[in-house]
């Protein structure tokens, strides 16, 4: 990471800081806790979409590998889920964090060994302009359901020239709507709806282009779809100098109240 790590508690970016729909998830919450499904996104038309809850909670397999080996730096995951790449990061000794806005996923993450946060990608966030990489895995490039205004946010959590990794949709799918998430077999009452984006390889590319991302790869893995871009920032001329040997206990938030704490290692 370039600079210590440090959490400024300033303005949340407005509107997408405030709704936490997925904390608010019993079913997410209770699937996460007993590692697996079934668990799906149903949007307003009844379509599901499953989620692949057993994947998730199980060690990185061979596709969630060859992403972290081309990770570089200090990586930010963002909406890590119960924490699969960020504990095989940890375990290499890289500089990661994960953070998630469901209290049971930053739990599962700690106990496999990794730092994670309770935190919105569009809340203040700890390192912010010095991450080398941010990863959006498992189709969370569709968080707060428009990928533009993503993209824009993490263009200012990464170092000038820092890499984003995106898993994207099957497909050529660029929608937007209103889901749920929902276990249809035990009666649990679905999660308030939350905006969400479905976002095939040519539509992030796309938008990426207009908000002046550069293309550094793109490649499958069985059925899975990867998507790599280079940040065009500048670094300004008041930027903090690199320091490869960044806290993560820096990155503690400094409200309790309002966050989990991130592991103490």
């Amino acid at each position: 990471m370039k600079g210590a790590a440090r959490l400024d508690p300033g303005p949340a970016t407005a509107p997408h800081a405030a709704p936490r729909a997925w904390e608010a998830s019993d079913p997410y919450a209770a699937a996460l806790r007993a590692g697996r499904g079934p668990l799906f996104l149903r949007r307003t038309d009844g379509w599901l979409l499953p989620l692949d809850v057993e994947r998730w909670c199980a060690r990185a397999d061979a596709a969630d590998l060859e992403v972290l080996d081309r990770c570089e730096g200090a990586v930010l995951d963002v909406g890590c889920g119960p924490g699969r790449l960020v504990a095989e990061l940890a375990a290499r000794g890289r500089t990661v964090l994960g953070i998630d806005v469901s209290e049971a996923a930053v739990a599962r993450t700690v106990r496999t060994g990794g730092q994670s946060l309770r935190r919105s990608v569009f809340e203040p966030l700890p390192g912010e302009g010095r991450w080398d990489t941010v990863l959006l895995m498992d189709g969370n490039v569709g968080i707060g359901g428009d990928p533009r205004a993503l993209l824009a946010r993490v263009a200012d959590l990464l170092a000038p020239g820092g890499l984003l990794i995106a898993e994207t949709a099957p497909g050529d799918v660029d929608e937007r709507a209103q889901v749920q998430v929902v276990d249809v077999t035990d009666g649990h009452a679905p999660g308030a709806p939350f905006p969400w984006a479905r976002t095939g390889t040519r539509a992030l590319l796309r938008h990426a282009g207009a908000a002046g991302w550069e293309g550094a790869g793109q490649w499958r893995s069985g059925e899975r779809r990867f998507v790599a871009l280079r940040s065009t920032r500048r670094a300004s001329s008041s930027a903090e100098p690199p320091n490869s040997t960044a806290v993560m206990s820096s990155q503690r938030p400094r409200n309790p109240s309002d966050d989990s704490a991130v592991a103490d290692r």
